[in-house]
């Protein structure tokens, strides 16, 4: 269930639907933004290395990553978890600027993480353990993707570089020294160490690159500042300072710099941490892993190959390979994975969540999010039920106006829902709208049936119910839910809905 649910139908209506549903408008968004327009990403402009490039000198250097360091299997609570952070963040960029990012977690120790050039992304677990809480790994992840998204490495490097870099990345070694140079490439001046492929940051990258995390993460409904905290926080440890900071820079006035950033932003509630994050972070204390000396060495006898196939941890790029990469248009983000119905299954807890026209009560472990703009609704989801292609399990809210001087009945206004989510949606109705009643107020139900954006356990394709309710409101206006969940997980799910819905109070 995508979370854009109003947006697409006045691109699509003729004249004649128009007039009958003229004005669509978000009654939620209105409330939500009284003040200042939202922050907008930023042209990343063009680099000399195209898409295409970068995005094959990125697969191969991931590749060998997984030859040379240790990496948790695709199966492990750590990388679930991060990918499914990972694609929260993904799904705040705009398409047209946005690459395949895909999350992986590295057995080290140390406080590290990297992102390569087109995507591949690599946080050290001991990065998870480190953070604070959800907003600081939120942080710092949004920061490496904004260096994959503002192209850096690849600006850094010179045409000629370029065919350099890619001929000899194939045999090239990585590990010999942490942070170490490799052959012509080290010449170059590209880094080739255990961290991966990257240019040396400057300290105008690391500005930008803060700017556009602290885009991501207010746009993901985390505190900008987080990212600021824990670069603080490392900068207060003792003795050698991390890997991470020795290729990042401080760009100078860091923590004031951000606090500049989002001053005149529009005031929101941020989420700073999850009950899944302090679960996975107690889980990776518990994990195997190695510091960077031992990597190296691990790295020189094929040990961390051996291992990762022994675990199950192979490379397999979502949607493309390293020799067959379309440039001509970014690609969209990769499917999300299944997750576990332990991460998304609603709390007996349940807290009232104020959205200004209805207030609602929710499983206190699943969150609110706002609309950024316009046009997009109001959810309220678990984490890990999100995913760039929209929500998966949770609830969508939001409502339309009816033009001035005209009058739709509810049953009229859920026959024009469902026809719209059915043309732009692939939503199918499974029955006729029957009577319901909210707060007090006659509208209609409906159950509908759609294609899960999460796959079965199996990895197979999975059906979607869609349980679509309208309420007519005083003025004239009509709000609508959706609660969403997978077919077969549906009947977990629905006590919950109706107690939500029996809480709803306008």
């Amino acid at each position: 269930m995508t979370c854009d649910v109003l947006e697409p139908w006045t691109s699509q209506m003729n004249r004649a639907r128009a007039r009958r549903l003229l004005a669509l408008v978000v009654l939620l968004a209105i409330e939500a933004y009284p003040q200042s327009a939202s922050p907008e990403f930023p042209n990343p402009g063009n680099a000399h290395m195209s898409r295409q490039d970068q995005r094959t000198l990125g697969l191969k250097a991931a590749a060998q990553v997984y030859q040379q360091m240790p990496v948790l299997p695709d199966s492990s609570p750590e990388t679930q978890y991060i990918r499914q952070l990972g694609q929260k963040l993904v799904a705040t960029i705009p398409s047209q600027y946005s690459w395949p990012f895909e999350f992986h977690v590295v057995a080290q120790k140390e406080i590290n993480a990297f992102a390569l050039p087109g995507g591949p992304m690599f946080v050290n677990i001991g990065t998870i353990t480190a953070a604070a809480n959800e907003a600081q790994l939120a942080g710092v992840m949004a920061h490496e993707m904004s260096h994959v998204y503002m192209q850096h490495s690849a600006k850094q490097a010179s045409k000629a570089q370029t065919t350099g870099m890619l001929a000899g990345l194939a045999g090239a070694v990585l590990g010999a020294t942490v942070g170490g140079t490799v052959g012509s490439l080290g010449q170059e001046g590209i880094q080739m160490g255990a961290q991966g492929l990257m240019l040396k940051y400057s300290r105008t990258d690391e500005a930008q690159a803060d700017a556009v995390g602290a885009i991501i993460l207010y746009k993901a409904g985390y505190n900008p500042q987080a990212l600021a905290d824990f670069f603080k926080t490392l900068e207060a440890q003792g003795g050698s300072p991390p890997q991470w900071l020795s290729d990042h820079p401080d760009p100078g006035n860091r923590q004031q710099a951000i606090e500049k950033e989002i001053r005149n932003w529009p005031p929101k509630t941020y989420a700073s941490n999850s009950p899944l994050f302090q679960k996975t972070r107690q889980h990776a204390m518990g994990v195997k892993a190695y510091t960077g000396e031992e990597i190296a060495q691990g790295a020189k006898s094929g040990q961390w190959a051996a291992l990762n196939k022994k675990n199950g941890a192979t490379f397999n790029p979502a949607g493309a390979s390293a020799r067959n990469v379309s440039a001509s248009a970014p690609t969209s983000s990769p499917a999300a994975a299944a997750v576990s119905l332990e991460s998304v299954l609603p709390s007996q807890r349940m807290i009232l969540a104020d959205l200004g026209p209805a207030k609602i009560q929710r499983p206190d472990n699943w969150q609110v999010t706002m609309p950024k703009q316009r046009g997009q609704s109001v959810t309220i989801a678990p984490q890990a039920g999100l995913t760039a292609e929209g929500v998966g399990y949770g609830v969508v809210l939001n409502g339309v106006v009816q033009p001035q001087g005209q009058h739709m009945s509810i049953d009229e206004v859920t026959r024009q829902l469902v026809e719209d989510m059915g043309q732009n949606e692939t939503l199918q109705p499974l029955g006729e709208a029957q009577p319901i009643t909210v707060a007090g107020m006659q509208g209609r139900s409906v159950n509908l049936q759609s294609i899960s954006p999460f796959p079965a356990e199996n990895g197979r394709p999975q059906k979607e119910r869609d349980w679509l309710v309208t309420v007519p409101q005083r003025d004239g206006s009509v709000i609508f839910m959706v609660f969403v969940a997978p077919q077969s997980h549906f009947d977990r799910f629905q006590p919950t809905y109706e107690a939500m819905l029996k809480s709803v109070q306008f």
